[in-house]
Formats: C-alpha cells, structure tokens, sequence
C-alpha cells in the first residue's frame, strides 16, 4: 500500500517517451490508490485533460516499486490487444515470399514467430511474457522494470483514454481480470497471475468523450480529479503547482497572474460551452516564461501577448 503524507511530491524521471516531472499526492488519490490495491479492482480516474490523470499511475509505481506498463487506447484497439498481439499481415507477407520463391514454409510460418506477448500478460506472468517476446520476430519491445524489481514486487498497468474504444474493451478486460487470465490460441496455454505474484493494479484514465458501459463502472473505483471551482482557490491551486514544478524560475505574482488569466479564459470557454483550457496549459505558460525573460517585470510583459497562444483554443467570435 502507498504510505504518502498529503501534498508529498514524487519526483519522477525521464522513462520512455515520457518527460521528467513531479507529482502531487492529493489525500482522495492515496486513499482511492490503496482502496483499489485491496479491493483488487480497476481504478478508474476520470477528469479534464492535463490534470495529472495518467502521470497518477506512474507516481504509484515508483511509490510501490513496481513496473510500470502503459497502453494508450484508440478507436481500433480491442480487448485482445491487451492480451496478446498476433500480427497476421506480416505471416501473410512472408507465406507470399515463400511461395514465391518455392522455399518450404515448415517453421518460418509458425504462429509463434507473429505473437506478442500484450500488456496485461506482461503484468500476469512476466517470465513467459519474456519467452515469448524473444521467440517472437515482430520486435515488439517489452516494458522496462526499475533497477532491482523482481515479478513478486508486482506492476501497475496504465490504460490511456479507454473512453475512445468502444464497449467490448472495458468489458473484455474485466473479464480478463475477473479469471485471473486468459487463453492464447496459438500456444494452446492459459496465461495466469504467476504466483507469488500480486494482483496488478490496473489504472484507466477516460476524458469523458464516450460513456462507459454501466456493468464496467459497477467493477471498477472511481476517482474524480478536478481544479478548483472558486477563483481564490483556482489561483492558489495553481500558483502552488507552478512553485513545485519551476520553484526557482518565476516570482509568486507571475505564478498567481497566470492562474489569473487561466481563470478568465476557462470561465469565457465554459460559458461558450467548450473545452476549457487547464492545468497543463498553464504550466506550458510558466515554461515558456522560465526561457523567455528572466525578471518578473519582463515576464509579466511577454506573459500578456502570449496567454493567448496557450489559453484561447477557439476564434473571439466563438464566445
């Protein structure tokens, strides 16, 4: 379980694709974190993007010391995906090059060689995840653990954006979840949670552009994450988040006017029933400042021509 004051900051390194950063633990995402843990059930965070939503789920794997495993989901993805991939246009490819060259197929079409190894074998049974990777010749690469991880120390699996698949993928993966494993037709073995191995924490972001199937959200925890809907906290909220991620590179005033503008800017967008710009844009704001002047006087200056390119997203006459 994570054992995390409130407001403690997890810095986290550059891993992959993503960036260094630092997360801020709130007190409702340690305890939803822990309740997911022991309740062995998804969480699911929902919330407006850039608030921190996927960025949650690496934070808990540093804090628990487990590998960190991330698939982004797409309208084409399918519950199957998340177990194993099967990559048949390239058999197909190279049974037409065999033919045509009258070589014996024999071993080089064996379905082995096309399958790889899906996110949630990897966070099931790493060792055969392993095997099969490296008897696979589709180069797919598989996660990275930390320095010193073994499979008893266990995975979270971050799911990105489930909201943009359509039902049979959240309702595929419970099923998945709830027996523990599944079965992969073309070794004819059943992929199940190693043992000595604990369950994987499974954490799901949505933007809310779909609705999630009912007998989904029943299965899973629920996390909101949100900003703050009065303009003195807003203003707060964020000027502490600007100090924790450039806390030597703005003044308070340029943190606090920024979170100024922010506030005007969302509130026109919300009225005008669009998306409304949030966290994320604003810290785009302050890094642009940190290299763009040096003083507050100056940064205050170039803050007032260039809110605008990180804050309006859509035409004056749209408002």
């Amino acid at each position: 379980m994570l054992h995390i004051k409130e407001n403690a900051v997890t810095h986290l390194p550059p891993q992959g694709t993503w960036p260094a950063s630092v997360h801020v633990w709130e007190k409702t995402a340690v305890l939803a974190v822990n309740t997911a843990l022991t309740a062995r059930r998804p969480l699911l965070v929902r919330g407006e993007p850039g608030t921190g939503k996927s960025q949650l789920a690496r934070a808990a794997a540093m804090e628990l010391g487990r590998v960190f495993i991330t698939e982004v989901i797409n309208a084409k993805s399918e519950s199957r995906d998340l177990q194993y991939h099967f990559d048949a246009v390239r058999r197909l490819g190279e049974a037409q090059a065999l033919g045509a060259a009258g070589a014996d197929a024999g071993v080089r079409l064996d379905p082995i060689r096309f399958l790889s190894p899906g996110p949630l074998w990897w966070c099931l049974n790493w060792d055969t995840a392993m095997a099969q990777a490296k008897n696979s010749i589709c180069g797919v690469a598989g996660p990275v653990p930390p320095d010193g991880w073994d499979m008893s120390k266990g995975s979270v699996l971050l799911l990105d954006e489930i909201d943009k698949a359509d039902a049979d993928l959240p309702n595929g993966l419970l099923e998945t979840l709830g027996n523990g494993g599944f079965s992969v037709p073309y070794t004819r073995h059943t992929v199940c949670l190693a043992k000595n191995v604990p369950s994987p924490l499974v954490m799901i972001t949505t933007n809310e552009e779909r609705e999630l199937p009912a007998a989904f959200l029943r299965r899973c925890m629920v996390l909101h994450i949100g900003l703050p809907t009065t303009k003195d906290d807003f203003i707060a909220f964020l000027a502490d988040r600007g100090r924790i991620h450039f806390p030597d590179d703005h003044s308070d005033d340029v943190r606090k006017e920024a979170a100024r503008q922010l506030w005007n800017d969302r509130k026109d967008a919300l009225d005008a029933c669009q998306p409304a710009p949030g966290q994320a844009e604003y810290l785009d704001v302050l890094r642009a400042l940190k290299d763009m002047a040096e003083n507050k006087t100056d940064q205050l200056a170039i803050m007032a021509e260039i809110k605008d390119f990180a804050f309006k997203k859509y035409p004056d006459e749209r408002f």
